[in-house]
């Protein structure tokens, strides 16, 4: 008996439509890169991950003795180590997201250029990287406040709210950063600056209610200071308020951010094995 010899029917477009099924599809590989990346940072390192405790901490320290001793900022009432660290947690994991997923693809280019996968896979895997840092810095937050005595209330709870504000602005940057530095390799020198300079004018070292309040909403076109706002307002009790105007505006361009790093990350996606 003769068998029916199989059909392969290829459709235009048919990779653009199932794309989104196919970062489903490819979730194994999305594992595989994030545990990956995980491991090599530090792999044959003295302390491993305690690496993840001692940055942000040594930054706690020098921002507490330049701006809580030397300038005498105000805290607000909370202890400042406490104030600065708050905001240390998802700056830093915003930082590394950035800078890491801005070569991701590079870093991953004999990947990129042999076989298909949705290429959205590889920077995302690098904002997980990040975020396992951000848990493990976490559990410093909560010795901090053991420390100083200090016993979060019931905002506590909505802080996986403002974590995943944060995971959508690393995303969304991240996915601009990556495709931008596969076409122009200028930007591997340019985000180190924008992760210094987005230091200093986002409310890390200093609370954001210093900031006149004239000038407020402009300020609040940063992003990271509604995602910091919102970090401190969960984890200090009382003590920290949020700008709700100014909250709402960064939060509407973290959304812009997000679907804007989506939409040219899928313009230039098809380009990225012939330029990379």
């Amino acid at each position: 008996m003769q068998t029916k010899p199989q059909e392969l029917t290829i459709k235009a477009g048919r990779t653009e439509a199932l794309y989104w099924q196919d970062l489903w599809r490819y979730r194994e590989l999305f594992y595989f890169l994030a545990w990956r990346d995980i491991l090599v940072r530090y792999k044959q390192t003295a302390i491993g991950i305690i690496w993840a405790l001692i940055r942000p901490f040594l930054a706690m320290l020098i921002s507490t003795f330049v701006f809580g001793n030397l300038a005498k900022l105000p805290s607000g009432g909370v202890p400042y180590p406490l104030l600065v660290f708050a905001a240390m947690l998802p700056w830093q994991f915003f930082a590394n997201s950035l800078s890491e997923s801005s070569l991701s693809l590079i870093n991953n280019a004999n990947l990129v250029s042999k076989i298909y996968f949705p290429r959205a896979i590889v920077p995302a895997s690098s904002v997980i990287v990040s975020f396992v840092d951000l848990l493990i810095s976490g559990m410093l937050l909560l010795a901090l406040m053991i420390w100083y005595n200090f016993v979060p209330d019931w905002r506590i709870l909505t802080l996986p709210f403002f974590t995943a504000i944060a995971i959508a602005a690393a995303i969304g940057g991240g996915l601009w950063l990556a495709a931008l530095n596969v076409r122009y390799r200028d930007f591997r020198h340019i985000v180190p600056f924008i992760v210094q300079f987005g230091f200093y004018i986002s409310p890390v070292a200093y609370s954001s209610s210093i900031i006149p309040q004239k000038w407020r909403l402009l300020y609040s076109l940063n992003p990271m200071v509604g995602v910091i706002d919102g970090f401190r307002w969960a984890t200090l009790s009382g003590a920290s308020t949020i700008y709700l105007p100014g909250f709402l505006l960064s939060t509407l361009l973290v959304a812009v951010l997000l679907a804007s790093g989506i939409w040219y990350f899928r313009k230039t996606e098809r380009t990225f094995a012939d330029v990379i």
